[in-house]
């Protein structure tokens, strides 16, 4: 008796068990449900819109536009008129088989994209014709759209995931976007936002009858935030419109905020050209063209001899360092000479220079007399580099900014370990380094660089780190490493000199020909050597000189000397970044339309020979 109650009990107890569980598999829990029914139900993203890029004017620079995919459920497609499917959405009978292929590869259940970026206009009419064709249907997403055709190189693009980023990051899945380059790349996280569900009854011809269950297993995309950035989206297609036919590029910040208003390089491309189904396509043309380079952005990853805009830093360092005084004077005679070497200037003097005239005239000797007697202040050259190289590094040369470019080099400030390494020995001398009082030799700067090095001395000694982003969702950025100065280790009351000097080369200097009528512009040409062929253009400035508004920094590869182009470009962007237009049409008409394509092309025959150079321009 008592062993067959104990049976009853065990049955009983069982019966229980399952019917609790069957209960809650059937009743409670739908995820059995879904499961059962996922050949009525349809399961599908709800792409989050990214966030939209805006300048510092409030004009959108970066938005989305609705485009739709064809999706296809492998297990539901049945018997059909191929014909007229591929007639409807212009593909061929190949194409239609290899997608086919492809969705039933990954899944015969699971929803595969079949045909992307169909645009708004063609979607309502295939949208009536799409009952025909079971096991296809239409999911809505947002692409891209560049309302200006420039700043490329600074907005990005994205590309969809592969199966590493997936690996690497769990939130994404297929089908889904994330910056590649530019702002896209480095504020990819708040730009996303966060995809959306939505589940659709469907009936046996795939129509869809209506939200399932009420909509009470869907949720909401939440939109990525906007960003507004820092540059002036008028000013970079100024700046872009000038470039045109030139290599080369031109950045410009605010000194009081570090702010980037412009970051040109050039060539470049319309961002345009990386969005919808032809994305592929123009990306390998683009990536191709080893001539021109459009996806090289110079402004952050071209590194060049910093030229005689190096000169400022030089005379900075030596008031700071007591080696020189505004007073000091140096006699040039055609350039500097330490027995059998000679550094030739053609600054056209051959009485004493003061520092004033040394910065104006642009004088050789003055400044690698004034680079010998920073290093020969200590015991030996090593100890004196390193002091040197110090300072320099100190105006945000030689360095990272870590900052929100997602890209960049940090040049090249060389220091006693890098000269004992290339010597060989720590028994070098001054000499031996010489040119680097010239900005030439191994010194290297990226255009940035030398954009905020002048921000550096318009500021009188300190500068902000440059960034592209000043506002997220409208709330300011507040990160110190933004906010907060760096201070450079020249004091403030050794720069006034220098911008006298900086000032009278557009007063009657080497820049007087690209004076702005009415406001005082502060400068520095320079003609950096380049092994390659045409020297290059350089010009640093900022202004106006008591309350300076920009600071900007020009490359113009092969562009001769400073005063040629960089320095009539930097002008006209000055004043129409101060005065909202240019009243010098003839000095802008003749930037616009000035062209270096032939010199490009002889430096290509020079290096590569005729025939590369036919087939790159075929």
């Amino acid at each position: 008796m008592k062993r067959i109650t104990l049976f009853i009990v065990f049955l009983v107890g069982t019966w229980l068990v399952f019917t609790a569980r069957l209960f809650y598999i059937q009743v409670i829990d739908d995820r059995w449900k879904l499961s059962a029914e996922n050949n009525v139900i349809r399961t599908l993203k709800i792409y989050a819109p990214r966030g939209e890029i805006l300048d510092r004017n409030g004009k959108v620079i970066v938005a989305n536009q609705v485009a739709y995919d064809l999706m296809v459920i492998p297990m539901q497609v049945q018997a059909m008129d191929t014909a007229e499917f591929c007639r409807l959405f212009a593909i061929s009978k190949d194409f239609f088989v290899k997608q086919l292929e492809a969705a039933r590869s990954y899944s015969r259940f699971k929803p595969s994209e079949f045909i992307r970026y169909i645009q708004a206009k063609d979607y309502a009419y295939l949208q009536e014709k799409l009952f025909l064709f079971p096991g296809f249907f239409f999911q809505k997403r947002t692409l891209r759209t560049y309302p200006y055709p420039a700043a490329a190189n600074v907005l990005g693009y994205i590309g969809e995931v592969n199966e590493e980023i997936i690996e690497r990051n769990p939130e994404y899945s297929r089908g889904d976007f994330i910056g590649v380059a530019g702002i896209e790349k480095s504020y990819e996280k708040y730009l996303k936002g966060k995809h959306g569900v939505r589940r659709i009854l469907v009936d046996v011809r795939g129509r869809e009858k209506g939200p399932y269950k009420g909509g009470i297993f869907d949720s909401l995309a939440i939109p990525g935030s906007d960003l507004v950035a820092t540059i002036d989206i008028e000013l970079q297609m100024y700046g872009e419109a000038l470039m045109k036919n030139k290599r080369g590029s031109i950045v410009a910040i605010e000194p009081s905020t570090g702010e980037i208003l412009m970051l040109v390089t050039s060539p470049s491309y319309d961002p345009n050209l990386l969005v919808g189904r032809d994305r592929n396509i123009n990306y390998r043309k683009l990536y191709n063209d080893s001539i021109n380079k459009p996806l090289y952005d110079r402004a952050l990853l071209a590194e060049y001899p910093p030229g005689s805009p190096f000169k400022i830093l030089q005379a900075l360092v030596a008031l700071q360092e007591g080696v020189i005084q505004p007073s000091t004077t140096f006699t040039c005679g055609g350039g500097f000479r330490a027995g059998s070497l000679f550094v030739r200037c053609k600054c056209g003097t051959n009485y004493p220079l003061p520092l004033l005239a040394g910065i104006y005239k642009s004088c050789n000797n003055y400044f690698c007399n004034t680079y010998k007697r920073i290093i020969d202040k200590y015991p030996n050259a090593p100890t004196g580099v390193e002091v040197w190289s110090r300072h320099m590094k100190s105006f945000g040369l030689g360095m990272y900014f870590d900052n929100d470019l997602p890209t960049g080099r940090k040049g090249l400030v060389p220091d006693s370990a890098y000269f004992n390494r290339s010597f060989r020995t720590n028994k070098w001398k001054t000499l031996n380094t010489i040119s680097l009082g010239i900005g030439q030799g191994e010194m290297l700067v990226t255009p940035v660089q030398l954009a905020n090095a002048a921000a550096a001395i318009a500021n009188r000694g300190y500068y902000y780190t440059p960034h592209l982003i000043k506002k997220i969702d409208g709330k300011p950025i507040t990160n110190p490493h933004y906010t907060k100065p760096k201070k450079t280790t020249v004091d403030s009351i050794h720069f006034p000199p220098v911008i006298e000097g900086m000032f009278q080369v557009f007063e009657q200097g080497t820049a007087r020909a690209s004076r702005i009528p009415g406001i005082e512009l502060c400068g520095k040409t320079g003609t950096a050597q380049n092994p390659h062929g045409q020297d290059h253009s350089i010009f640093m400035a900022f202004g106006p000189k008591d309350d300076p508004k920009i600071a900007i920094a020009i490359f113009v590869e092969n562009g001769y000397w400073g005063s040629r182009w960089a320095a009539p470009i930097a002008s006209l962007i000055i004043e129409k970044y101060l005065t909202g237009k240019v009243e010098r049409k003839d000095l802008e008409k003749r930037m616009m339309e000035g062209s270096l394509k032939d010199e490009y092309d002889r430096q290509l025959i020079k290096i590569f020979g005729q025939k590369l150079l036919t087939y790159q321009h075929q």
